[in-house]
């Protein structure tokens, strides 16, 4: 009995610190375990098995954000080698859906927190500023699948593009008209829209 009493206050704890729910924690568990192979921690090649991410061309970022410690709440630099389970929910709390019970505070919160993530998976040297060489990286790495397009042509791409948002826009701008809300969410945790619909 003590041991189920002490699970449900660690789940009570993690639905605290993250917003999901005791239902949602629980399906995120199953899939930490499965990216684990049921070990306590996720290493970032245990990722290769995720077949999502095999033909995603920016998929050496995505998964360095999971281990990124300005993503993880523990500092301003460096990468994590492993994550737990807590970490992994960290990170998931990023694409959380809106919950229809949030109020505006709440909504633009979770905003911010959701272009911190992305912000900092852009930012790979962590000095808070996304250069243009790091910009043209990213270009050429969402460029990289067409046979088409050369490097030197994905380069003068990237250098247009952010001279353009450069003269347009000013710092975080950029991200105002991006409904970030709706596009970084993770659709299967929306349990309680998912009950609503059936």
């Amino acid at each position: 009995m003590g041991a189920a009493h002490s699970a449900s206050e660690e789940v009570r704890e993690l639905v605290g610190k993250t917003g999901f729910s005791s239902d949602q924690i629980e399906q995120l568990h199953r899939r930490f375990k499965q990216l684990s192979g049921d070990q306590p921690t996720i290493r970032k090649e245990n990722f290769n098995n995720v077949p999502d991410l095999d033909l995603n061309p920016i998929r050496s970022k995505i998964i360095r954000a999971f281990f990124d410690n300005r993503n993880l709440r523990k500092g301003p630099s460096g990468v994590a080698d492993e994550i737990n389970f807590e970490d992994f929910l960290t990170i998931m709390s990023y694409f959380r859906p809106i919950d229809i019970t949030m109020d505006e505070e709440q909504v633009q919160l979770c905003r911010k927190e959701k272009l911190r993530f992305l912000f900092h998976m852009y930012d790979s040297d962590s000095d808070g500023r996304i250069t243009l060489e790091e910009y043209r990286n990213v270009v050429e790495e969402l460029l990289s699948g067409n046979p088409h397009i050369e490097k030197e042509s994905a380069r003068s791409i990237a250098d247009g593009a952010m001279m353009e948002a450069a003269s347009v826009c000013v710092g975080q701008m950029i991200w105002q008209g991006i409904d970030i809300e709706t596009k970084m969410h993770v659709r299967f945790l929306n349990v309680e829209a998912m009950a609503l619909c059936h």
